[in-house]
């Protein structure tokens, strides 16, 4: 049975074959801040800046509550379709319309993880990019060793462009990151 929130979108361009991207909702911030920010491990692969400690019942403060629209990002909750659970996170972020450049993240749960949720979430984005949006090119950066991003992005037409050597710090040391760029008339999604 589809849920009134996924009628909503179900013919919509959020809509992959595998997951539905949607806005932000409140219950969906404990949830990810359990399973992607809370394992210190995973979320200082994650993102760049440092991890700090959140205490529960502190929503407000995680990264993962909802606020208001910005210019310059786009974010979203990522659904599995198949039964509706909540599968993690996608954006677009640094955004910009001049140049009509951004780039495209995404961390899922790590239940959700190795069954296609990432590629389809990837793709559903660029083409929210590149047809809602208008805009000419992606970015993708990924730790160079992180095999599944980078098999995500190559899925859907990203080019490998460079490596930043040791750009990340990551846990006691630093680490290489891939760069990847896939333009609007590339993309077949």
């Amino acid at each position: 049975m589809i849920t009134g929130i996924l009628v909503r979108y179900e013919r919509g361009m959020l809509r992959g074959e595998k997951v539905l991207l949607r806005a932000r909702h409140e219950d969906d911030v404990p949830v990810l801040h359990a399973d992607l920010y809370d394992d210190v491990a995973m979320r200082s692969r994650a993102d760049g800046r440092p991890w700090r400690p959140i205490p529960l019942g502190s929503a407000a403060a995680s990264p993962f509550a909802p606020g208001p629209p910005t210019d310059d990002a786009a974010i979203f909750s990522v659904v599995r379709l198949a039964d509706e659970a909540l599968a993690g996170e996608g954006l677009l972020w640094g955004i910009d319309p001049h140049n009509r450049v951004a780039h495209v993240g995404i961390s899922l749960r790590p239940a959700m993880r190795g069954s296609g949720l990432g590629t389809d979430t990837v793709r559903v984005l660029c083409r929210y990019a590149f047809r809602t949006r208008g805009l000419h090119r992606l970015g993708l950066e990924t730790l160079a060793d992180n095999a599944a991003m980078i098999s995500a992005a190559s899925r859907v037409g990203f080019r490998r462009e460079g490596t930043l050597r040791g750009n990340a710090w990551v846990d006691g040391s630093f680490l290489d990151e891939a760069i990847f760029g896939l333009l609007a008339s590339e993309f077949d999604g």
